[in-house]
């Protein structure tokens, strides 16, 4: 309790220098912030994929509503859960956040022993864009469709390599759901990220890889991969002669959604000004065209309605994880 002098016959209250030094150090870190320090983003993959390159672009047009200025810091492993892990955990003072996959929040929780569960273990602040991953290979591959790849594919069960960003990502999930409803069997090979499995997939060590649109598509406007379906509900405005799975009669489509993630406890106040600044970022014209140019959608969705959206994918993926094996019954 802070202490004060009331004068007798007075109303008003008269502190101490000692009750003010308390008041003052009892006031919350809300208060100063966000001038005490740099914001820090996490991007739990490596430097030059899709989530780092999203980081540093949001970062850049932050900058301004953070007088220390923005850091984009990589922590790789476990499918960005390391990185997750470290925030959802974090001192709740609003100067490290995390942009996380959508898989990291909803996927790697139920199949790795990790520091948080649920969507009730972070504050989810803002989403920032989404978009769905397809299947690649080399443009000398001989499968022309993705009709002749499955085909041939059957009939050399478990033969064929197929790539991924990480076991339990959404891209993986995609494959194994297209395994499924394709009836083939293939052998999927997780790696670390854009940076590893591409150059896997163009030095002929595995025949097929399930990428993100944004990384993919230098490669095949370039004629170094070639796109054979893509795993969503309509054709991609950057692959427009790509058909969906859906239209050759398997349903495959999760998204893929990247959100700033506070840790838990994090004031509103902080976390108001740390949605406030992305949702300025990603509506200037520079955030806009570059994802555009990568094939992604920009994607607002305010932090209060997301954890229920992430509550409805964690139960989906559930389901999911338990018929491929990945949880026990």
């Amino acid at each position: 309790m802070l202490g004060y002098i009331r004068p007798t016959g007075r109303s008003t209250m008269r502190f101490t220098p000692i009750a003010l030094l308390a008041l003052a150090c009892a006031l919350p870190a809300a208060a100063q912030y966000p001038a005490e320090r740099p914001l820090t983003i996490l991007a739990g993959y490596p430097a030059g994929g899709q989530v780092d390159i999203v980081a540093r672009l949001l970062a850049e047009g932050m900058r301004g509503k953070f007088p220390k200025g923005v850091l984009v810091a990589n922590r790789t492993g476990a499918g960005g859960a390391v990185a997750a892990a470290e925030v959802a955990t974090g001192k709740p003072d609003g100067y490290t956040v995390v942009l996380a996959p959508l898989s990291t929040l909803v996927i790697q929780p139920q199949i790795l022993d990790l520091r948080f569960k649920t969507p009730d273990d972070y504050e989810p602040v803002i989403n920032v864009v989404s978009y769905y991953p397809l299947l690649v290979v080399k443009p000398d591959a001989p499968w022309k469709t993705a009709q002749d790849f499955v085909a041939e594919a059957r009939s050399n069960a478990g033969k064929f390599r197929v790539g991924s960003p990480g076991e339990g990502t959404s891209s993986h999930l995609n494959l194994e759901e297209f395994m499924h409803v394709t009836n083939v069997k293939l052998t999927h090979v997780p790696y670390r990220g854009w940076g590893e499995s591409s150059p896997a997939l163009l030095g002929g060590h595995i025949e097929a890889l399930v990428a993100q649109p944004g990384e993919a598509k230098p490669m095949v406007d370039g004629k170094r991969m070639r796109a054979l379906v893509v795993f969503q509900n309509s054709r991609h405005p950057a692959f427009p002669d790509t058909p969906t799975a859906k239209e050759l009669g398997w349903n495959v489509a999760n998204g893929v959604w990247f959100l700033l993630v506070a840790p838990k406890g994090t004031p509103a106040p902080v976390l108001r000004h740390i949605h406030d600044a992305a949702k300025a970022a990603i509506e200037e014209k520079k955030f806009t065209d570059a994802m555009e140019q990568r094939g992604v959608d920009v994607d607002y969705r305010p932090g209060d309605p997301l954890r229920g959206e992430l509550w409805q994918e964690y139960r989906a993926h559930t389901e999911i994880l338990k018929r491929i094996g990945m949880i026990k019954q």
